[in-house]
């Protein structure tokens, strides 16, 4: 099978081409749950400057990215039973627990205590640590919506960033013979690079996604992705390798930022494709 430089395999190029394809075309929504009266004030904040449409406040959980589930206080037993249905479904979930002036409540089940976002009695929406809730829940998967949803951008991005930079760190140290991770780094950069790109709401195809590898590595001194981590330290030894890693993969995440976000970002709307470069 053919390779790209840094011997990336061809087809696995194509194939998370083709799953950044298949998840914009399937425009899952995000989900406001909860009490009536609150469900439009978070579902303005979300969609400011967006797509109405990306954010639901009923539907089923099952077709859904993510839910936004309110809770004043103590989740009732028809709270558990939603959080408990959306836990089977695999469908991840952002608490927003509004609390009692003055109370610290637990945690609620089913929900992870990072996604968990508090609110005092009185106080205003949090939107900036929703948001980041939101790309920590959805991971990956938060691109699409991000492209529809410019308030979820930068934090999706630093999420993506920062996991990338973290799996390639493991990658680096966990090699037996330096050099020989340089492609799987590449391919990790590359599906970092497609996935900013989603995030910003562009599409790269095959022909244009050289274009933009090559623009961003040469920015970043180098020849061609994975470069910028461990092909230019082949000695170093496996702590150095793994923080080297680390360090190429967040330089490769920030100047796709800031090579996508100069390119006019768009805000992708229902069935719309933006081809890359514009």
């Amino acid at each position: 099978m053919r390779a790209w430089p840094g011997g990336i395999p061809a087809g696995e190029v194509l194939r998370l081409i083709r799953e950044l394809r298949a998840e914009a075309r399937a425009e899952r929504p995000l989900l406001v749950l909860g009490p009536r009266e609150l469900r439009s004030v978070v579902k303005r904040e979300l969609t400011r400057d967006g797509v109405e449409s990306a954010v639901r406040e009923e539907g089923e959980m099952e077709g859904a990215a993510g839910i936004v589930y309110i809770l004043l206080g103590e989740p009732g037993a028809d709270d558990l039973d939603v959080l408990r249905r959306a836990e089977r479904a695999r469908v991840p979930v952002v608490a927003l627990l509004i609390e009692p002036p003055g109370a610290r409540l637990a945690d609620p089940p089913y929900v992870l205590a990072e996604h968990v976002v508090r609110v005092g009695g009185g106080a205003s929406l949090p939107v900036e640590e929703l948001v980041r809730a939101l790309a920590k829940a959805l991971g990956e998967k938060a691109t699409p919506l991000a492209a529809r949803l410019p308030a979820l951008r930068e934090p999706v991005v630093d999420e993506l960033i920062r996991r990338a930079a973290r799996r390639t760190a493991l990658l680096g140290a966990a090699a037996v013979v330096p050099g020989s991770e340089v492609p799987v780094l590449a391919l990790a950069q590359v599906r970092l690079l497609l996935r900013i790109a989603d995030a910003y709401g562009f599409e790269l195809d095959r022909k244009r996604l050289p274009e933009a590898v090559g623009a961003i590595a040469s920015g970043l001194g180098v020849r061609s992705l994975g470069r910028a981590a461990l092909g230019l330290v082949p000695v170093a030894g496996w702590l150095a390798r793994g923080g080297i890693a680390y360090a190429g993969t967040r330089a490769v995440g920030e100047a796709a930022r800031r090579y996508f976000s100069a390119r006019a970002p768009v805000t992708r709307t229902v069935a719309s494709r933006s081809l890359f470069p514009r």
